[in-house]
């Protein structure tokens, strides 16, 4: 559970400097670290993205709050990319 946590954190900090971008992330989520992280944990890593915005980007789409990333559909997956390129 600890090196899950441990990896979870290093791809926000990659995703916050931008070193990898939502797509790199998204595309891996068959990989237990990604696939069992919370979307709204994800989007809350990306720049000038917070709780509120998170929140709301995730009600336009129709992603519930405590969806993972492996549970999203491909329209989800789609319309996040589109919405935060």
């Amino acid at each position: 559970a600890q090196r899950m946590r441990r990896q979870r954190a290093e791809i926000r900090e990659q995703l916050k400097s931008g070193k990898i971008t939502l797509q790199d992330v998204l595309n891996q989520a068959d990989d237990d670290v990604v696939g069992r992280m919370r979307v709204s944990y994800l989007l809350q890593s990306l720049p000038q993205i917070g709780k509120v915005t998170s929140r709301r980007i995730m009600e336009e789409i129709g992603i519930h709050e405590n969806r993972r990333v492996r549970g999203l559909g491909k329209r989800q997956v789609e319309a996040l990319l589109k919405k935060l390129g």
